[in-house]
């Protein structure tokens, strides 16, 4: 073989080794692509599956095993979070139960004193603060009930629309002696959706009470139902200062109140759209808040036409 013949062998050899090497760094980055993507599939969707992707380069294999192990690490750890949230959440409803008793015979007393005439101003103050007190266990009891999944709510077709017009009814004096601007958009035609009477009856007050409380500056009141293709929506909007964009997404957790000097004054326990938010949650349904600083706020109720499917996406226009 001449020398020209040896050098082709080498350039054979070589482009040959070249492009089993491309050919192999261009697998390895398709196959960790792919690890990638199952990864973030399993971060994002808390699944609890391993990496089952195989790499052609044995070197990153035990990389993959430890990923795994993270994996099962986290999983471990996301279900010591969810027994201990579920531990105090029982722990809060058995509280809140406990105090009912004694508050509701305190209050009998309370009552045989004022039957008697023995009625005071610190009476009438002891028995308000009382009130108060058992109102704040008996929400307590039940969103502790409702967060740890005590509490299926016995659901069926209800008329959205008479709902809404008794909820505006109820309200419909205090707010025209307080001068609010009453606006009640619901259509005459039952809209039958898939709900609980009583629960919907909550949730609607809470929202017209809340507005009534914190949107009184602009002396407005609107309630909405619209209907849509997968269920129907009730508006409850007000013409107040609006929520800050940075509390718009705490307004629903336990115990959250605003944090300037207006929203303390005006008190309120933080407890109301956190259960109503679990109760429409325990429907099937939604409820979300938009608000404008300076505008005012607007709260959606969404409840589905029929019985919502297990473990589907959620629904939400």
């Amino acid at each position: 073989m001449g020398g020209n013949g040896v050098l082709l062998l080498l350039a054979a050899v070589l482009g040959f080794a070249a492009l089993h090497f491309a050919l192999r760094q261009r697998r390895l980055r398709r196959q960790l692509s792919q690890a990638a993507q199952q990864l973030a599939v399993i971060l994002d969707g808390g699944s609890d599956e391993a990496l089952l992707v195989p790499l052609c380069d044995d070197a990153l294999t035990p990389l993959l095993g430890q990923i795994d192990r993270l994996l099962l690490e986290k999983k471990k750890l996301c279900v010591q979070q969810r027994r201990a949230r579920l531990a105090q959440r029982r722990m809060l409803a058995n509280m809140a139960h406990d105090l009912r008793t004694p508050l509701t015979v305190l209050l009998g007393q309370l009552e045989i004193a004022r039957l008697r005439g023995e009625e005071s101003e610190t009476l009438r103050r002891v028995q308000a603060k009382a009130e108060e007190v058992l109102a704040l266990s008996e929400a307590f009891f039940t969103l502790s009930k409702l967060e740890a999944g005590d509490t299926k709510l016995p659901c069926a077709a209800v008329d959205l629309s008479e709902l809404c017009r008794a909820a505006a009814l109820e309200y419909y004096d205090f707010l025209t002696q307080q001068r609010f601007e009453v606006e009640i958009h619901v259509p005459e035609e039952a809209c039958p959706v898939w709900g609980h009477e009583e629960s919907i009856r909550r949730i609607l007050s809470n929202l017209i009470s809340n507005a009534v409380r914190y949107g009184a500056a602009g002396r407005y009141l609107g309630i909405v139902l619209e209907q849509q293709k997968d269920g129907a929506c009730v508006r409850v909007q007000d013409r107040g200062q609006g929520i800050a964009p940075e509390a718009l997404s705490h307004i629903f957790d336990r115990l959250y109140t605003p944090e300037d000097s207006r929203s303390r004054a005006l008190g309120g326990s933080g407890l109301g759209l956190a259960i109503a938010k679990g109760l429409a949650e325990g429907m099937g349904g939604t409820l979300w808040a938009e608000s404008t600083m300076g505008k005012g706020t607007t709260f959606v109720l969404k409840l589905l036409w029929t019985e919502p499917v297990q473990d589907g996406p959620e629904r939400k226009s």
